[in-house]
């Protein structure tokens, strides 16, 4: 099949190409981003791959349409960024990639707890300076702390595996009750109590319209004083204002995000040598307490091999006419 490759680094296409080994279809590379502007690039292909930031909306989704475009290949769990209504409508075939790298996201998720809690950026900075003063870097031990995990799909239980090795009385909330993890001694509470009850709470569910800006000035207010907050789901999961103003007070102690809910206009390009624009983001960048890394949990060669593999093998499924699990419809969505 003829795929349109887009926000394509030099890690997907060595690792998409190694993948298509396997499947011979005819990959083209685009770096820039999928959306309104750059849409004719696709044009003629049967296929476009896209990520997180690529903008697939009504108008978007049409001109594919128009163009010969059949399938809509993510190569990321999440699909906020498409319009599925459109879609369906338009008869396009949408698929995903429903997991990769859960223990690289949640390694990850746990080392930003870690270095917030110790404060190694700041101690690392320091010894370089020669300043081996402790005064400022205080911590705790995470033994004994409540840990409340939002979402307990692969990537949450795994963090609550984690964090139960570290000696953490565990706290989850989930719809549909992971198994696994209430084997590990989790127990599944409404928000609210989860809210109240943990030290640190760390955030691993889809976002949805319900599930939009779910830490906000209302949630944030249950919570306890000095509470770690960590996010490496989706950025639009946190009102970042009320967080920000959280941090202002004490409410929030720490915070560690790996994604941003503007993160579109800034994550995945080096932008050192550029006034960001973003007043939100830079106030944040401003806090001793805050850590951010650019969408770099799933940024493991295990991910990105496991990313590269699915994504072909959905295309090869899709062109032979086979059904695929991993297929996003709306009525799945909604049901």
């Amino acid at each position: 099949m003829k795929v349109a490759v887009f926000s394509a680094k030099a890690y997907d296409r060595r690792f998409l190409k190694a993948a298509n080994a396997a499947h011979s279809h005819a990959l083209t590379f685009f770096e820039p981003r999928l959306n309104g502007e750059t849409v004719s690039l696709a044009s003629g292909f049967a296929a476009v791959c896209v990520f997180v930031n690529d903008r697939l909306d009504k108008d978007v989704l049409g001109a594919l349409a128009r163009q010969g475009t059949r399938l809509i290949v993510l190569r990321c769990a999440g699909f906020n960024n498409v319009d599925l209504a459109a879609a369906q409508q338009l008869g396009l075939t949408v698929v995903r990639v429903p997991a990769y790298s859960p223990h690289g996201v949640a390694e990850h998720t746990v080392a930003l707890m870690l270095a917030l809690n110790r404060h190694l950026c700041r101690a690392h900075a320091r010894v370089r300076d020669g300043n081996f003063a402790l005064e400022g870097l205080l911590g705790f031990e995470f033994h004994g702390k409540t840990a409340g995990i939002v979402g307990t799909g692969k990537i949450g239980a795994i963090v609550l595996q984690i964090l139960k090795g570290l000696g953490c009385q565990l706290l989850a909330h989930d719809p549909f009750p992971n198994p696994q993890c209430e084997a590990l001694g989790a127990r599944y509470v409404p928000l609210p109590e989860l809210f109240a009850a943990s030290d640190l709470i760390s955030l691993h569910c889809p976002l949805t319209p319900e599930s939009r800006h779910l830490i906000n000035a209302r949630t944030l207010a249950q919570m306890k004083n000095g509470v770690m907050l960590i996010n490496t789901g989706r950025g639009a999961l946190i009102d970042t204002r009320s967080v920000i103003a959280a941090l202002k007070s004490g409410k929030v102690g720490s915070l560690g995000l790996d994604v941003y809910e503007e993160e579109a206009d800034l994550f995945f390009e080096d932008r050192s040598n550029r006034v960001i624009q973003d007043d939100v983001f830079t106030r944040l960048l401003t806090f001793p307490n805050v850590l951010i890394t650019g969408h770099q949990a799933f940024f493991t060669e295990n991910g990105l091999r496991a990313i590269a593999e699915t994504t072909l093998g959905n295309i090869t499924a899709v062109e032979r006419g086979q059904p695929s699990p991993n297929e996003v419809r709306l009525e799945r969505v909604k049901g």
